[in-house]
């Protein structure tokens, strides 16, 4: 069974940053038995990674509720997450600050967590700002038993890179409650491939290029296998593939990237 210190050297032998942001996304199940259960899990990274002044950051997505056609999509009195155990631990713990981002809120930890926060006040599309300061703080992304289909950062470098087809032409509006109990309307564009039911299926295509250029360092915890992806490295090489490939639409299905454009 996995302990705390158990986590804290995986955490320390695969160098993951402790003054950098950290984007954690987790598959508990297939972490295996933990001492402490995910709480323990939750502790052991919030303790690394903020420990030189980084963040660590709980994707806590609510578009979800969107799709189940509830009123309310994010609810900032109450709680929730659509995702797995993990963000909702870290929606009840008291140190964390959740962003204001309608469907893909994140929950921060860190000195500077608020202010990082509040930069998905801003968001005019279903693309975390706070998700896209990774490249332009040299972030990292953690995929802790799950693959590139989960990293939510590749949404980011697609929206800076301008792939087309990535964005619905127009808004929809959608409910929030905010902090006050207030409940309020937000304007938001969604994520939209014409012909792609979801393109995030089809990320891994870019793995075999992460890993040729060093984007990616491996590891395991417990059951799972884990990856260290930096945020800047991934976006060169996107921006590299997208160029080379004169803009060709690569995630249509699961046909590996040629090699050629990278």
């Amino acid at each position: 069974m996995l302990t705390k210190s158990d986590i804290a050297d995986v955490l320390n032998k695969m160098n993951v940053p402790r003054d950098k942001p950290v984007m954690v996304h987790t598959s508990l199940r297939s972490i295996g038995p933990m001492e402490g259960g995910g709480q323990m899990l939750l502790d052991a990274l919030i303790e690394h990674c903020t420990a030189e002044g980084g963040l660590l950051c709980i994707p806590t997505h609510s578009w979800g509720y969107m799709e189940a056609g509830e009123e309310i999509v994010l609810d900032l009195v109450t709680p929730k997450s659509n995702l797995g155990v993990l963000p909702n631990l870290a929606l009840q713990d008291g140190r964390g600050v959740r962003s204001a981002h309608i469907t893909h809120s994140v929950t921060v930890f860190g000195e500077q967590a608020a202010e990082f926060a509040r930069l998905d006040d801003a968001a005019t599309t279903m693309v975390s700002i706070c998700c896209k300061e990774l490249y332009r703080l040299d972030g990292y992304v953690l995929l802790i038993g799950v693959g590139q289909e989960k990293n939510t950062f590749l949404h980011c470098v697609e929206e800076m890179l301008g792939v087309p087809n990535r964005t619905a032409e127009q808004p929809i509006s959608l409910k929030m409650c905010r902090p006050d109990g207030v409940v309020a309307e937000k304007q938001i564009y969604p994520l939209y491939a014409e012909g792609i039911a979801d393109v995030s299926v089809h990320f891994g295509n870019y793995e075999p290029a992460f890993r040729k250029h060093g984007c990616i360092a491996d590891g395991k915890l417990g059951d799972a296998k884990v990856q260290l992806c930096s945020a800047k490295k991934m976006k060169e090489v996107m921006e590299l593939i997208f160029n080379r490939s004169h803009h060709k639409e690569l995630l249509a299905d699961d046909t590996p990237i040629d090699e050629v454009y990278y």
